[in-house]
């Protein structure tokens, strides 16, 4: 039913002439107040979460229905969102599926089918995985371990890496088709950590590859690398993730850096803008643990971000807005993540 419905209000949209093309995926992990706060939301947080959506009029849709359109360049409303869980914890169905049923919303939870198989205690099972999906909400594919997928073995040839890990994300759907009856062919990245090598493996599967760094979706958007806003933790005040909710993409031509995964301790970025939709002078970024990143623009169309200190191994993000010309009162956001690696280890 959810879907039917998302798909009947595309079809509105594009009849009617809606006003333009972006859209928010949200995630969270765990609902509870008794695991991490990192990756967790309490339960009363997530409903204020759900009521803000539905009084300020968000159009909360299925994942299927945003990424379709999206790929499909159909014209649908600004304050569109899809709601996403990652992992498959038991708590989704405990906790947050109820709350989601009062609202009606649709959801998609992304998991790991060789954890379920192996019916680790903190995970749903596959019968509870089918009892979500007759109530609306989709499975898709998390990889088969949530293993970081970029890491090579020692000693494996990028060959072998490539022939491995196609066999872990052919083999997780496979078992989502089989046990829930479908295969989507969305990958939400385990870590939100990829490269391109990555990348490449992802499109030659043509799966539809997801992270965890925050930005609003599209037309423009590649679809090996769509963002999302963690809405967990540090991420769950209302007040910041408000505006985050009316946050519009960037229209970019070109995105040109050497590698998300790199040994380089301040790599740069380039942005060449296809429409410029701000002032250059209002147009900021902010590096992870640092403050603001230095900018320079090459000409009016291009612009290279980099951190001003080196980053520290591990992940990092920079975070690029500016205050659009045509929507008042909202922002243009942009975020490109990175994995810092000690010498050339991947």
């Amino acid at each position: 039913m959810y879907r039917k419905l998302s798909h009947l209000f595309f079809s509105l949209c594009a009849l009617f002439g809606a006003s333009a093309q972006a859209a928010v995926i949200l995630q969270y992990h765990h609902v509870s107040k008794t695991l991490p706060k990192v990756t967790s939301v309490e339960a009363d947080t997530f409903r204020a979460h759900l009521q803000y959506l539905q009084q300020h009029e968000f159009k909360v849709v299925a994942l299927d229905t945003l990424l379709s359109s999206l790929q499909q360049g159909q014209t649908f409303d600004d304050k569109t969102v899809a709601i996403t869980f990652d992992d498959g914890y038991d708590n989704n169905i405990e906790q947050a599926a109820p709350i989601l049923a009062e609202f009606g919303y649709p959801y998609t939870i992304f998991v790991n089918p060789a954890l379920i198989d192996e019916q680790k205690g903190y995970v749903m099972t596959w019968a509870q995985l089918k009892e979500l999906s007759k109530q609306g909400a989709l499975i898709a594919n998390h990889s088969s371990r949530h293993d970081y997928l970029h890491h090579r073995l020692e000693g494996e040839s990028e060959e072998q890496w490539r022939s491995r890990i196609k066999a872990d994300l052919t083999s997780a759907e496979k078992r989502i088709e089989e046990e829930i009856g479908y295969s989507l062919k969305y990958l939400a990245y385990p870590y939100g950590e990829f490269n391109k090598a990555l990348q490449q493996v992802v499109k030659e599967l043509g799966y539809i590859g997801i992270g965890q760094h925050s930005g609003a979706l599209g037309p423009g958007n590649d679809f090996t690398r769509l963002p999302r806003f963690p809405a967990s933790g540090f991420y769950a005040d209302l007040e910041t993730l408000a505006t985050k909710l009316e946050s519009l993409p960037f229209a970019l031509a070109k995105l040109d850096y050497s590698d998300t995964v790199t040994a380089e301790p301040r790599p740069k970025v380039t942005l060449e803008f296809a429409e410029k939709g701000f002032h250059n002078n209002q147009f900021a970024c902010y590096v992870s643990g640092q403050g603001q990143a230095e900018i320079k623009w090459l000409d009016g169309n291009h612009v290279t971000v980099q951190a001003k200190q080196d980053l520290k191994p591990g992940r990092a993000r920079y975070n690029c807005t500016a205050p659009s010309l045509h929507k008042s009162g909202r922002y243009l956001w942009f975020s490109q993540p990175w994995v810092i690696t000690q010498g050339n280890s991947q």
